[in-house]
């Protein structure tokens, strides 16, 4: 449910992936809110994007559900656990889309399908051209760009291994990890 109701926003608007990018992914998939663990830094980048007057969403595949690894209720806890960290550090995410089909569904939504990113659109109500989208994996970069947004892959997860396999277009903007890519965008902005 869209925290302000979809009524058009006149504000910078940000959208991350959440496994690699905010958390530890793992291969055996975040399976419960003691698997969810924040990466270095990345709670207190999505803080700062909101003490900088960011609106700030989620977008992430969880084929789990669809494999029946957890169910909802587990995802909402690991979101909760997520949501108070963030809170004691100043921070909050405005927003969370997630896909819970498997990747032989045929869903729009699932990533590199920009199902989930149209949606945020709406919700926000901004357009997504330029819209920063960050992701550690080709599919999130290619989700970006199909919807005219403005991709940015960062090395934490499995960021890196795409970008050495060739993965990841030429003239993606690239940084360590959330935080690095924060700070870039929190400068660039606060220099218009």
């Amino acid at each position: 449910m869209c925290a302000h109701g979809g009524r058009p926003i006149q504000t910078k608007a940000i959208v991350l992936d959440r496994d690699g990018v905010i958390n530890r992914d793992s291969e055996n998939y975040i399976r419960s809110p003691n698997d969810w663990q924040p990466l270095p830094g990345s709670l207190e980048a999505i803080a700062a994007l909101k003490k900088n007057g960011w609106k700030v969403a989620i977008a992430t595949n969880q084929s789990g559900l669809a494999r029946g690894l957890f169910n909802i209720s587990v995802l909402d806890a690991i979101h909760q656990k997520m949501r108070s960290e963030l809170q004691v550090r100043g921070g909050a995410i405005d927003h969370i889309e997630y896909c819970p089909h498997g990747p032989d569904d045929g869903c729009n939504c699932r990533k590199p399908q920009p199902g989930m990113f149209l949606s945020i659109a709406r919700c926000f109500g901004v357009p997504l051209q330029g819209v920063p989208i960050v992701g550690d994996s080709a599919r999130d970069i290619q989700a970006a760009i199909s919807v005219g947004a403005r991709p940015i892959l960062v090395l934490s997860g499995n960021g890196e291994r795409h970008l050495a396999q060739g993965l990841i277009p030429q003239g993606v903007e690239v940084f360590e990890n959330l935080a690095k890519a924060v700070e870039s965008l929190i400068q660039s902005a606060n220099k218009t």
